[in-house]
């Protein structure tokens, strides 16, 4: 596929980039690995947390640039795409703040005599990542294996090929050397061959189940870690005794953001039945408030979809999923105007035996599913083949950590959305992938946890 930027809100043809070569493939890779055997990567980790605080740095001062070129290439409404930079920030400082305290030698208490662990880099990762937090799926991969000294190729998404340039330069700018991290517009069939080789030793892979699949069955007939950050269908739990106001308010952010193109959005609302039609007539009141347009501008709550084959894969299962005796409650099309924008919409009455019931819906689709008590909120959020994130809305804490526990997911938030932060791992179970990133969890996945002996 070609390297295009394609604006979502006109669909015109900004940019077009070239491909790399095998040529400059190889190159990459020679690079990468003669870095990983020098004093860089192997080396005091106090050189590398430099280049981190720079990049810091250069984020928040360029932070408005940024912010528009992933807008103009994916959508994004402005206020969040200030949000990703700044976040992206807070990640490199992290690390550079922690790092030397999560790779700090590991003492063991051992009969055998004196044991600790060391953490060392393993070698060149590569990272193939998505375009729906352009930035930010890159600093979650870059930050903790830049500290760890793991040099990394990346493969980025083929609609967003200017965030991918320009951080690559500002990873540069902040000091990292050449090698350390590398940006390739390349095809699936070059990301499988790299990962074939032997100077490569782990893959990091955020995307679809499809994708995910597909280059971990590579990893595993190379014998090479992997990381897999994939979809979900998480759950937005509404229990009786909620808050049902801030229940609704955060619900909405949670299906809407980004054009509901997150990951850990809430995708299926599972509402107790004394309150479902309450809540039902609030969340509906609230989309209809919804200000459609240019995500420029300040005002707009609701932008474009990332581009026209995203448009279309999700009027193809909105309409797939009314055909099979689901009831569109609200919306339910693209709207008419020029752009990849779909309404904001919400099904009910989905059944198990409708598609819709297991697939994930990229995009501002919400589906509404009622149920009598607490046990069949479980029984309803674990039947999915994913487990990535959700969240529990009640005032009773007690009760929601006890239905957190029950759910089976990676993550779970109570009263608020599914978020992220620099301290925190993220990562799910099922089908949503293997593997944390962020926090202290993240930084070990790629390093080489040795024990030491000495003996008495």
């Amino acid at each position: 596929m070609a390297y295009q930027t394609v604006n979502p809100f006109t669909n015109q043809l900004v940019k077009e980039y070239p491909s790399h070569t095998d040529a400059d493939i190889e190159a990459a890779l020679t690079k990468a690995d003669a870095l990983y055997h020098s004093s860089w990567s192997k080396g005091d980790i106090e050189k590398r947390l430099p280049v981190l605080l720079k990049l810091a740095n250069l984020l928040e001062e360029r932070s408005e640039e940024l912010a528009k070129i992933a807008t103009q290439e994916m959508g994004k409404l402005i206020e969040q795409s200030r949000g990703e930079v700044k976040l992206c920030a807070s990640i490199a400082r992290y690390y550079a703040d922690n790092a030397s305290t999560f790779l700090a030698p590991v003492k063991y208490n051992s009969d055998l005599g004196d044991a600790w662990v060391e953490h060392h880099p393993i070698g060149v990762l590569m990272a193939v990542e998505p375009w729906n937090f352009p930035y930010y799926q890159l600093m979650r991969v870059l930050a903790p294996n830049l500290a760890a000294g793991n040099p990394i190729i990346v493969k980025h998404a083929s609609i967003v090929p200017h965030c991918a340039e320009i951080f690559e330069q500002l990873v540069r700018d902040a000091g990292a050397p050449e090698g350390a991290y590398t940006n390739l517009f390349i095809s699936s069939d070059q990301v499988s061959n790299i990962i074939a080789d032997d100077r490569v030793q782990g893959v990091a892979l955020t995307g679809s189940e499809t994708a995910g699949s597909a280059v971990a069955a590579q990893a595993a007939k190379k014998l090479k870690k992997a990381t897999l950050e994939l979809g979900g269908n998480d759950v937005f739990v509404v229990l009786d005794d909620s808050d049902l106001d801030k229940a609704v308010e955060v619900g909405v952010t949670a299906r809407l953001q980004n054009a509901g193109q997150v990951c850990t959005a809430a995708k299926r609302f599972i509402v107790q039945e004394s309150i479902a039609d309450k809540f039902l007539e609030k969340y509906t009141d609230a989309f209809r408030q919804v200000k459609i347009g240019d995500p420029m501008d300040e005002s707009t709550t609701l932008g474009p979809l990332s581009s026209k084959d995203a448009l279309e894969t999700l009027t193809k299962q909105v309409n797939e999923a009314v055909k099979n005796g689901a009831t569109l409650h609200f919306g339910g099309k693209p709207v008419e105007r020029e752009g990849n924008f779909f309404e904001p919409t919400i099904l009910t009455h989905i059944t198990r035996d409708n598609p819709a019931y297991f697939e994930e819906f990229f995009g501002p689709v919400a589906q509404i599913y009622v149920v009598k008590d607490d046990d069949e909120v479980v029984q309803l959020a674990n039947d999915s083949h994913y487990g990535l994130g959700g969240a529990i809305f009640s005032q009773n804490i007690d009760r929601a950590k006890s239905l957190a526990s029950r759910i089976e997911t990676g993550m779970v938030y109570i009263n608020s959305l599914t978020d992220t932060a620099p301290e925190l791992p993220f990562g799910g179970v099922k089908r949503s992938g293997f593997g944390r990133e962020l926090s202290d969890l993240g930084i070990k996945e790629f390093v080489n946890q040795k024990l030491v002996v000495v003996s008495k």
